[in-house]
């Protein structure tokens, strides 16, 4: 199954940099925009359907260039993933309970705009 996580570029790059440097153990530990692993207690993902919605809630400010769009297999994640329900959301969200790691990620994808400026996704 694949999961998605709106990641600032410069975050993912910094992450790939340390798991190519041998540092970090390949792992990724931004849970949302602002807030780490740590300070969060879970990485913040989402489903196909739920990618724009949470572009448009979290990072309308930002330009589609700034982020990219983290696509996770689910079956390579060596953290617990949980599906939990959010307030007010329709479907439960992905969150993965521990570190990302790096070779978990399969792909990345682009958040596009419409003609309104909001963003869309595609997956």
């Amino acid at each position: 199954m694949t999961i998605y996580h709106i990641a600032l570029r410069a975050d993912w790059a910094a992450a790939t940099a340390a798991t190519a440097a041998g540092a970090n153990a390949g792992e990724y530990r931004v849970s949302t925009r602002g807030r780490s692993l740590e300070e969060q207690g879970f990485i913040h993902a989402s489903t196909t359907v739920q990618v724009a919605g949470v572009a448009n809630a979290f990072y309308a400010d930002l330009a589609a260039e700034d982020l990219v769009v983290l696509v996770i297999d689910t079956d390579r994640l060596t953290a617990e993933l949980k599906y939990d329900p959010v307030p007010g959301a329709a479907e439960p969200f992905p969150h993965i309970y521990g570190p990302l790691n790096v070779d978990a990620v399969v792909g990345l994808a682009e958040l596009g705009r419409d003609a309104e400026g909001r963003y869309t996704f595609e997956g």
